[in-house]
Order: C-alpha cells, then sequence, then structure tokens
C-alpha cells in the first residue's frame, strides 16, 4: 500500500477558501498523502459554469500554488465529455492500479445526495469518502439507502491506508459555509473588498478582478 490519494473535484468556479480549507484538512487530519483538485469540464447535473474551463484552471493553478502536495488534474476541464465522479474514479484506478487507497472529499450537504449520483454505489468499491460536516451537524437524517450504506461503511477512524476503498468517515470542520454561488453573487453585486478577500484567496481575487469575471 502507498499513502493515501485525496480526491477534490468541483467546478472551482471560483475556488475559494472553504476548498482550501477541506484539502488542508485532508493533508493534516486524515493521513492523506497528496490532493489531486479536478475541476469538472461539463457538469451532467447543474447549468454550465459561469467562467470557463481555462479561467477555472487558472484560478485553481493560483489557489493551490505553494503546496507542493496539492496537484491540478485538468483531464476533465479539457474533455467535452460529462463529468461523472464514477467515471473520474476509474480512470484515476487505471492510472493508480488497484492497491492504492483514493479518498473522495465531499462536503456534507453533497454527500446527502449521494445515492441520486451515477453508478453511486461503485463510488464505494473504487474509494473511500471523507465527508466534512459543520461542528454540531452530524450526518442524521439520510435517505434510506445512503443511511444504510453509511452504517456499513462508517469508519471511526480516519484509517484510509488500510484498504484501497470501502469506508466512509465523517469529521468536523469549520471552515465557513460559503457556496462559489454565493461568492459569484456578491462579486457581481459589488461587495467591498474585505469581504471578498475572507473567502478567497487573494491571488484568485486579483485574477478576477483582472478578467472582469462574474460581474453583473
Amino acid at each position: 500500500m502507498t499513502a493515501p490519494l485525496g480526491i477534490l473535484g468541483g467546478t472551482f468556479d471560483p475556488a475559494h477558501l472553504a476548498h482550501l480549507a477541506l484539502a488542508r484538512a485532508a493533508l493534516d487530519r486524515l493521513g492523506i498523502a497528496q490532493v489531486r483538485w479536478i475541476p469538472a469540464g461539463q457538469p451532467p447535473h447543474r447549468a454550465p459554469p459561469a467562467s470557463s474551463p481555462e479561467h477555472r484552471l487558472a484560478m485553481v493553478r493560483l489557489a493551490i500554488a505553494g503546496e507542493a502536495r496539492f496537484v491540478l488534474d485538468d483531464s476533465e476541464a479539457k474533455s467535452s465529455a460529462p463529468s461523472y465522479t464514477v467515471d473520474t474514479l476509474e480512470r484515476l484506478r487505471r492510472r493508480f492500479g488497484p492497491d492504492r487507497p483514493l479518498v473522495l472529499l465531499m462536503g456534507a450537504d453533497a454527500f446527502r445526495a449521494l445515492h441520486r449520483w451515477r453508478r453511486w454505489e461503485d463510488i464505494l468499491r473504487l474509494a473511500h469518502i471523507a465527508v466534512a460536516t459543520r461542528p454540531g451537524y452530524p450526518l442524521a437524517g439520510l435517505d434510506a439507502p445512503l443511511a444504510d450504506a453509511f452504517g456499513r461503511h462508517r469508519l471511526p477512524r480516519a484509517d484510509f491506508a488500510a484498504t484501497p476503498a470501502g469506508g466512509i468517515h465523517p469529521f468536523e470542520l469549520v471552515a465557513g459555509t460559503v457556496s462559489a454561488t454565493e461568492v459569484r453573487g456578491r462579486i457581481a453585486a459589488g461587495a467591498p473588498e474585505g469581504e471578498l478577500r475572507a473567502l478567497l484567496p487573494a491571488a484568485v481575487l486579483d485574477y478576477i478582478r483582472r478578467h472582469r469575471l462574474y460581474r453583473a
């Protein structure tokens, strides 16, 4: 077994500080050796991203600069095919082999809808899942299929190195609850500079300003 590899997918439209907090927690608290950031090209279950793949890749590069354990995977952003998580994990399995522990990183809101994702049960065959929850808000009230899977696969500790896939580990993360949609809305509304710098890495905000992204 080699050290667990974290997988962080999303549109990153734009990449913000809560994304970074999740990725850093994976390195510092979950025993993960590296986090691969994978911007989606064509997300199948939502409206197209507000900015182009080129802009979103550039913003992720700026956000992760300076942390050698963060790696940008641009494969899907450059593809015209829909970005399904199960396909991403199958691609990574082909690249890293059957024994490398893979850990899919996600927030609790995304996890609650997991049973509606394409071939969602195969995701646990391909990877572990680390679910970031807010302090005081445990994963209760899950829909029945997901609650059953959570009960069978839950890991009390982030013991991802023992097996390549199949565990679900919830952990508390104080990272704010802002979404990229809210960030775009605040930019479009002309929010003060200080407010935006509390949500975005400085280099990302400067890029947004320079390219006049997310303006009303």
